[in-house]
């Protein structure tokens, strides 16, 4: 059986999927065309339905549970692992955030719903490819970005500063770990959607038993991206809610999801969200 696989090639991604996409482990008789894009790429498609499974924030999944259904492996949620908001200045009146100019890395993604969280009144918002955000400030054309991804190591390296730690916000706000990435498998796939989860946590069970190692195919998708940023970029946004979600994540997707849905955003509740 053939399924179409959506990720990043960011190294939290690639370090889950490597063992399965390059068969270092059994696969049970799966083959997988994978396609890798920025999460807003599949954000984007994950509500047009074109891939069997995918990497998807959870703001695009809540809008495609209809057609998608979450896997218990796979996904990204933690404490500290939030995006932040920066600026070209330390000192920042946070009254003007709402008339400021904010780059922000897509319109479906966690970061942005947990910007609208922290500052609701903000509307003036620029979206774009996450790894252009840094130079947007930089270069001024935007007043403040929210990054996210590998930009949380490197921002500080290129003269900007943080205003907000928007993860942390919700944190205290909610007490609840971050909802930031999903993985979902179409709900028509029926039996295969239990495989594909168990072969998912074995795979990062694999890439586990081998790590602090960082193989070739988490290398070649991390551009100029030193082994030491993998690494962090591994160890914040990989942990054992990855490995399963239990019925802690469970409860802050809930909670995230309440408050998307009192955002007035589109969603769809006629299903339940989990495998």
């Amino acid at each position: 059986m053939k399924l179409s696989l959506g990720f990043s090639p960011c190294p939290n991604d690639t370090f889950i999927f490597d063992a399965l996409v390059n068969k270092k482990i059994d696969t049970a008789g799966f083959e997988f065309e994978v396609i890798l894009e920025d999460v807003e790429t599949l954000n984007e498609w994950a509500l047009q339905g074109r891939l069997d499974i995918t990497k998807l924030s959870f703001p695009a999944f809540f809008q495609s549970s209809g057609e998608y259904v979450l896997l218990n492996s796979g996904s990204a949620l933690g404490k500290g692992v939030g995006p932040l908001l920066i600026s070209r200045s330390g000192i920042t009146n946070e009254e003007k955030i709402d008339h400021a100019s904010i780059a922000l890395p897509g319109i479906h993604t966690t970061a942005n719903l947990l910007f609208s969280f922290a500052y609701p009144n903000a509307v003036n918002k620029r979206f774009m490819i996450f790894s252009c955000i840094e130079e947007a400030v930089l270069n001024g054309k935007t007043d403040f970005g929210v990054i996210i991804h590998e930009n949380r190591f490197t921002y500080q390296q290129k003269g900007l500063y943080k205003v907000k730690d928007l993860g942390e916000y919700w944190e205290q706000k909610m007490n609840a770990p971050i909802p930031l990435g999903a993985i979902a498998i179409k709900r028509r796939s029926g039996v295969a959607a239990e495989k594909i989860n168990a072969l998912i946590k074995q795979s990062l069970e694999y890439a586990y038993s081998n790590y602090p190692i960082i193989t070739d195919y988490v290398k070649q998708h991390s551009q100029e991206m030193s082994e030491e940023v993998m690494r962090r970029h591994i160890d914040l946004y990989v942990n054992n809610y990855s490995l399963d979600l239990g019925a802690h994540g469970k409860q802050a997707i809930e909670t995230l999801h309440d408050v998307y849905k009192q955002s007035g955003a589109k969603t769809v509740s006629a299903h339940s969200l989990f495998l």
